[in-house]
């Protein structure tokens, strides 16, 4: 059974004692994240190769139980990629690009999430969240194998949290005890219901919308194609909507709308669930149970990320509601536009303040997965007849008139967030295409036997197609490399339509998030160092 390998796996560290607790002062540490779940995990990844040291502390021992998370975007992958773990995420993953809608029992229109060739990821894979954590963490070991300065110390539960001007002071508790450290930075990783904001008394606000939802993941052999599939009033009575996923070792998921006023009790016993299964799956489909939850949609944030020298990321700084696959992926985003710049700022690279356009940015971002996970919620859940009339009048539309499609709203899927706006962007004076304009996470482009991304790495880069410029380029204590392509290296055309369009060249100030900085056609010295200092916080 899968619940069984998840046990297994799941005391990955469990508790030791640590020469912390022997020490009469608290020990002093750079950076202290809480909580050991991906977010958190991913942090130390991000920290800790930069060689920073850093303390993940979780008052578990290991990945959670259950599938929880199963949607991985493209662009979660290219930050694992990254850390060093994309790869086997991928091989493990179940690939998947295309999705159906159905209304009833009738298919209304499918869509392709990636039609375009030419990247390293696909659009997403199915991948229980316990494997994604679990890649992670021996990545972790990995490093730690090398040196890097990564520790996580299980069985340790912070019960207390002092801030002081220019550190924290953490009371900590473990199966042998309480003791005291103290931290230069606190990240807050640890979930929706974050003790460490409840803690600090931090407002965590926004809207619950009256619906239940019920997750069966069940292990069965079928023929359903590795597709996303979402019905609209399904004629087997199992549920005002249904959504069917597959995932890795014949695990399916499947979501069903089961409404407001249930009895979640009831709702959860095992023949209530395999009731609803039958009817969906029909009585000859044998198939094992292997873990389920009920979940309400809800879209909530803090009003700040950061408060001084407590920052909180993932599901603790935002939450949203599961369709659209933006919870864990917009988390991974937040780790990467969080580290580099925390990085910068404890190397004494960069102003503390540099810190304010995490909170501003990723705001920016949360608000965008709040609004569309709100869409989709409204969308799927009607409220009234007349909205429920509208919904289904859209979703007979789209069977024939492609203009209606795109009002068709089973879950916006997770994309990567634009930082239009941004302080550290500088203006745009290329006019080259939209999608790589400041501010956008630059797309992937094959090169031969390689890819674009992989190329620009996790520092400042200057990317130059059909241009000039040093190989290096120092500013304000920032080292800035090149990565120089040209018309030739472009076999397929996608590297002048992602980054040139109609220009004949470009060049491009990339962040160490892999986002645009700043783009001219040609390399102007004065302009790209204003832009670093820009896009460092220095100006």
């Amino acid at each position: 059974m899968l619940q069984e390998r998840y046990q297994l796996a799941y005391k990955l560290y469990p508790y030791e004692r640590s020469a912390d607790q022997d020490q009469d002062t608290p020990v002093r540490h750079p950076v202290v994240v809480l909580g050991g779940g991906p977010i958190g995990v991913a942090t130390a990844l991000d920290l800790g190769r930069q060689g920073i040291p850093v303390l993940v502390l979780d008052d578990h021992e290991g990945v959670g139980m259950g599938s929880r998370a199963i949607c991985f975007a493209k662009r979660a992958l290219e930050i694992a990629d990254r850390y060093g773990c994309g790869k086997p995420m991928l091989d493990k993953g179940v690939v998947w690009n295309l999705g159906k809608v159905f209304h009833k029992e009738e298919k209304v229109f499918e869509f392709n999430l990636l039609p375009e060739e030419g990247h390293e990821f696909p659009a997403f894979i199915n991948l229980q969240q316990p494997y994604f954590e679990q890649f992670m963490i021996e990545r972790v070991r990995d490093l730690q194998k090398d040196g890097v300065p990564i520790e996580i110390r299980g069985g340790n539960r912070v019960d207390s949290v002092t801030v002081k001007d220019d550190h924290i002071v953490l009371e900590i508790m473990t199966p042998e005890g309480p003791y005291k450290l103290e931290a230069d930075w606190l990240i807050g990783c640890d979930g929706a219901s974050s003790p460490l904001r409840n803690m600090l008394g931090y407002d965590f606000t926004g809207k619950v919308f009256q619906d239940s939802f019920l997750i069966a993941d069940i292990r069965m052999k079928a023929d359903f194609p590795t597709e996303r599939w979402f019905w609209f009033e399904p004629t087997h009575g199992s549920g005002a909507s249904t959504l069917l996923h597959k995932q890795p070792d014949d695990i399916w998921r499947v979501d069903f709308q089961i409404g407001w006023d249930v009895d979640r009790k009831e709702e959860m016993k095992e023949e209530n669930i395999r009731r609803r299964l039958d009817a969906f799956l029909g009585d000859s489909v044998q198939y094992d149970m292997v873990w389920s939850s009920i979940y309400t949609f809800q879209c909530k944030r803090m009003e700040q990320f950061r408060h001084g020298r407590v920052i909180f990321a993932g599901d603790a700084a935002h939450q949203v509601s599961p369709f659209g696959a933006r919870g864990a992926n917009s988390g991974m985003q937040d780790v990467d536009n969080l580290g580099w710049k925390l990085g910068m700022v404890i190397k004494g690279q960069a102003p503390e303040t540099l810190l304010d356009s995490y909170n501003t940015e990723r705001i920016h971002g949360a608000d965008e997965n709040i609004l569309n996970s709100t869409r989709s919620t409204d969308f799927i859940t009607p409220k009234s007849d007349v909205s429920k009339v509208l919904r289904n009048a859209v979703l007979q539309l789209s069977k024939d008139y492609e203009f209606a499609r795109p009002l068709v709203n089973s879950g916006r899927l997770s994309l990567p967030c634009t930082y239009d706006g941004s302080p550290l962007n500088s203006a745009d004076a290329l006019g080259g295409p939209a999608r790589t304009r400041p501010g956008s996470p630059c797309p992937d482009a094959p090169l031969g036997d390689t890819f674009l991304l992989p190329m620009l790495g996790n520092e400042f880069t200057l990317l130059t197609i059909n241009a000039d410029a040093p190989d290096t380029l120092e500013e304000s204590g920032v080292q800035v490399k090149r990565v120089a392509l040209s018309a030739s290296d472009d076999k397929t055309g996608a590297l002048k339509e992602r980054y040139l369009g109609d220009n004949d060249s470009a060049v491009y100030l990339i962040r160490p998030d892999q986002h645009v900085a700043a783009r001219r056609p040609s390399f102007d010295e004065t302009h790209f160092r204003a832009a670093i200092r820009r896009a460092t916080g220095q100006e």
